[in-house]
């Protein structure tokens, strides 16, 4: 495989084809429904939480991330917005984002994740 990510949003019509490309990770923007991912890329997968969700409240943030989480599972992905980060962004927001992931990912760990017997 080539070694190198390839961006995918908003594209559905060929998200079944872009993890035969020779990519071994596609980055997801906030757009691509999680489920739809997980059943048609069959590569390791990045993404995707809107970075708007960063300016929301600590408890709507902690919400969505976790919802993120659990739907991607933790295994063959890497959590991360859906695109950049914004400059004024409030750092403990993304200090809270982060802290959710890995408290979610490890509860999901502890649990066996539901994605733990895919794309091995």
């Amino acid at each position: 495989s080539s070694g190198i990510n390839a961006e995918y949003g908003g594209a559905y019509h060929s998200i079944s084809k872009i993890s035969y490309l020779g990519y071994n990770v596609v980055g997801l923007d906030w757009t691509v429904d999680p489920n739809i991912a997980r059943d048609f890329v069959h590569i390791s997968v990045q993404g995707n939480l809107d970075p708007c969700a960063l300016y929301a409240p600590k408890e709507e943030l902690i919400a969505k991330t976790t919802e993120m989480v659990r739907q991607f599972g933790v295994r063959n992905y890497i959590a991360n917005l859906g695109h950049g980060i914004y400059p004024d962004m409030d750092p403990e927001h993304v200090r809270v984002f982060v802290d959710t992931v890995h408290s979610v990912s490890e509860e999901l760990m502890k649990k066996g994740d539901p994605y733990s017997q895919l794309y091995t």
